[in-house]
């Protein structure tokens, strides 16, 4: 039996009521669990003995609104966390799904896994994605007046109005987009003269 079919059968047995998912693909394997069971299947995977996945190495939102070209039928927002147990050296993928598309909403790990925090944040700032019980979720990345949340799908790609800070007023400021539009196509110049 090799290493990934030891390491999915593990999991089975040990997230058996709460697994909703398992798929191997590419040497590694994703497995899935609804919203309400999170904390249980992560304590589990941290805890049990022959799974230990003692470090969080990485926590990202998704948004699937036009995920296979708009043929996606699930829920819109997710959450993929990347675990490594260090002591079995071992890693697995685990992708769970908001319940509510118009206000997505999941537990935070910063408990089970501390180094989550600024990873919500960032899923938080970039998605909308909120985080119940996170010690202090605000922005991370854009600036606290920011308005919308830039990685969503239906994010708009231009905008109409520039933020800068003003070092008179001491404070950040918004005025229209002074970019000048310009054409992007890559000329050809070539000497008419010079003969091959």
């Amino acid at each position: 039996m090799t290493k990934l079919e030891q390491l999915s059968a593990q999991l089975k047995l040990a997230l058996s009521d709460h697994l909703a998912k398992l798929d191997v693909a590419l040497g590694e394997i994703t497995i899935e669990c609804k919203a309400g069971c999170l904390i249980p299947v992560c304590l589990k995977l941290r805890d049990h003995a022959e799974l230990r996945f003692e470090q969080l190495i990485d926590l990202c939102g998704v948004d699937y609104a036009d995920y296979k070209d708009g043929a996606w039928e699930g829920r819109r927002f997710a959450v993929v966390v990347h675990l490594l147990s260090v002591s079995l050296n071992q890693r697995v993928r685990l992708r769970v799904f908001a319940e509510d598309d118009d206000f997505p909403v999941l537990s935070t790990l910063v408990d089970i896994w501390p180094v989550a925090n600024w990873f919500e944040r960032e899923a938080f700032d970039m998605f909308g994605i909120m985080f119940e019980n996170h010690p202090d979720l605000r922005r991370l990345l854009t600036d606290y007046g920011f308005v919308g949340h830039p990685f969503r799908k239906d994010f708009p790609m231009i905008g109409n109005v520039e933020m800068r800070y003003d070092p008179e007023q001491q404070r950040v400021v918004y005025q229209p987009v002074s970019i000048e539009l310009r054409n992007n196509v890559p000329r050809v110049i070539r000497d008419e003269g010079a003969h091959s």
